[in-house]
C-alpha cells in the first residue's frame, strides 16, 4: 500500500479508532452482498494486504486469519437478495456497509469506505476512497473478510442447491450458472431483479 495511505492521515491527525469499510457481491446472480469493517491498530503490520479479488484464495484466507488475529474490532453485515430486489444493489450494499459499522464491537471514530459516496447518517466522519482497496490496507483487509466471509456462505449455500456450481463461481454469472438457470430455474437465493438469463 503507499505511503501515504488514507488511514495515516487520519492516524496523524489523531484519530485511534480508524475502520475501513467495504463489500463483496455486488455483480452476483445470486446470495447476499457482504460488507465488513474493520479497525486495526495504528501502524499494524501485515504484508501482502491487497485487494481480494487479486488473492490465490489460500493467501486470502491466511491474510483473514491474520487481520482477526491483530484487528481491534471486526463487524460483519449483508443484505439478502430479497433487500437487494427492494432496496436496489447499490443502495442495498451501503446498507451492509452501515450494518457491518454498526456491528463494531469498538465504536469507530472515523471511517474509509470504499467507493465514491458513503451510506447515510455514518456515526463518525466518514470519507470515500476511490478505488480504497488499492489506496487504504484498512479498505483492502475489510475486503478479504467481506469476501471470505462472503464466500464461506456460498459454499454453505452450494449444499443445499449444488446444481447452481456456488463452490466455484460463488454465485457470480458464468456460463454454468446461466446454463443451470436455464434448466432448473432459480433458487431462493437469486435476486430476482438482476437478469437471470443470457
Amino acid at each position: 500500500m503507499p505511503g501515504n495511505a488514507p488511514e495515516f492521515d487520519c492516524w496523524n491527525r489523531g484519530y485511534r479508532y480508524v475502520a475501513g469499510v467495504d463489500e463483496v457481491g455486488r455483480g452476483c446472480l445470486a446470495g447476499p452482498v457482504v460488507a465488513a469493517a474493520v479497525i486495526l491498530p495504528p501502524h499494524f503490520q501485515l504484508d501482502g494486504l491487497r485487494d481480494s479479488k487479486q488473492l490465490r484464495p489460500a493467501v486470502r484466507a491466511q491474510l483473514a486469519t491474520a487481520i482477526r488475529a491483530q484487528a481491534l474490532a471486526i463487524g460483519i453485515g449483508l443484505c439478502t437478495p430479497a433487500e437487494i430486489d427492494r432496496l436496489n444493489i447499490l443502495n442495498a450494499a451501503l446498507e451492509a456497509m452501515r450494518r457491518a459499522v454498526a456491528n463494531l464491537s469498538q465504536k469507530p471514530d472515523y471511517l474509509l469506505i470504499d467507493g465514491n459516496r458513503c451510506f447515510p447518517d455514518p456515526p463518525c466522519p466518514a470519507e470515500p476512497v476511490v478505488k480504497g482497496d488499492q489506496q487504504s490496507a484498512l479498505i483492502a483487509a475489510a475486503s478479504i473478510l467481506a469476501k471470505t466471509t462472503r464466500d464461506a456462505l456460498m459454499q454453505r449455500l452450494h449444499q443445499e442447491f449444488p446444481v447452481y456450481g456456488w463452490d466455484r463461481n460463488v454465485g457470480y454469472p458464468t456460463r454454468a450458472h446461466y446454463e443451470a438457470l436455464a434448466r432448473y430455474g432459480p433458487s431462493p437465493y437469486h435476486r430476482r431483479s438482476f437478469r437471470l438469463s443470457r
